[in-house]
């Protein structure tokens, strides 16, 4: 591969810490065309390679890059193959893709642009030229990321939204099917919350919702959960790779630490204090059964913790199958 110009290290980006790094995946049948770009990027970026369009798909799903240099011609899948089932995976879909080719006619970007890809990269191109657009197609990326991520905010509680709830438990339900790996969902409700809004009005029935908000996040602290309000005074939990044990202990940990906050709530059947009650169910999913199915399973025990006296959780190990 011939990048004219490959920067001395001195005039390379500077290296930043490795969890703030722009992620590029590199992929090309020849090791040197890997080395080569490695070599331009420099310590600014965090790198991963992959040697053919297989291995591309996996890593991709793994490593979650901000961009991805895709060789053209390769064995097997070629390029635009790999860039094709890129944009049908919706855990790929949005990473962009730039083709890095030897043959870059007019037909060719045709093509890639037709399969997805965002832009064309001769292996002549100087290394300047490589270097800044890599730059602008990564920062476009992220700031398309700090939009999505306000977009999946919810603007009372600062957890996830519905929506972010529900691209979330797809995502994971997918990943966790794929890997044989066990997944867990609880869900929240607040109890006698309208109730609470009828007695001390809704500025403070949304201050409560905040405090709780704020629990539920503190104790979905692992790396795999992730912390949702459904909708009004209904909030949710994603646990992934989590037995029936890890599940439980959330659960009972978030059901005290709600009751802990000590919010007054005269108008409750159960305590004088602000309660939740909690149903959960955990199980491996299994591809070809919706995720709707450990909805309903976490939803029936969220029932029976509610039918049962509230202020509880019930929290169950299932099969789908």
């Amino acid at each position: 591969m011939t990048i004219a110009g490959v920067p001395d290290s001195d005039e390379r980006i500077p290296a930043l810490p490795r969890e703030t790094r722009p992620r590029v995946l590199l992929v090309d049948d020849e090791a040197i065309n890997r080395t080569t770009l490695q070599t331009l990027l420099g310590p600014g970026y965090e790198t991963a390679e992959a040697a053919d369009g297989l291995a591309a798909l996996e890593v991709c799903r793994r490593f979650q890059p901000d961009l991805v240099l895709l060789d053209v011609e390769m064995p097997g899948l070629s390029g635009y193959e790999v860039c094709r089932l890129l944009k049908a995976d919706p855990d790929t879909r949005n990473v962009p893709v730039v083709f890095v080719t030897g043959h870059a006619t007019e037909e060719d970007e045709e093509r890639g642009l037709g399969v997805g890809a965002i832009d064309f990269l001769g292996k002549s191109t100087s290394a300047a030229i490589v270097r800044v657009r890599v730059q602008n197609h990564v920062a476009l990326k992220r700031q398309r990321d700090s939009l999505e991520v306000l977009s999946l905010r919810d603007a009372l509680t600062n957890v996830g939204n519905r929506r972010a709830y529900d691209e979330v438990l797809k995502r994971e339900y997918r990943r966790a099917a794929r890997a044989h790996r066990s997944l867990g969902l609880l869900l929240i409700d607040v109890d006698f919350f309208k109730a609470f809004n009828d007695t001390q009005g809704h500025l403070a029935g949304d201050g409560c919702l905040r405090r709780i908000g704020q629990v539920i996040a503190e104790n979905a602290r692992r790396a795999g959960d992730f912390a949702a309000r459904c909708g009004g005074e209904e909030f949710a939990i994603i646990a992934s790779d989590t037995e029936i044990a890890g599940l439980t202990f959330i659960a009972e940990r978030t059901l005290w630490a709600v009751r802990d906050l000590a919010i007054p709530h005269g108008a409750s059947r159960v305590a004088k204090v602000v309660t939740i009650s909690i149903g959960g169910a955990v199980t491996v999913p299994v591809a070809g059964i919706p995720a709707e199915r450990l909805v309903a399973e976490a939803d029936a025990r969220l029932y029976r913790a509610k039918d049962g006296g509230r202020a509880r959780a019930i929290v169950e190990s299932i099969s789908l199958e």
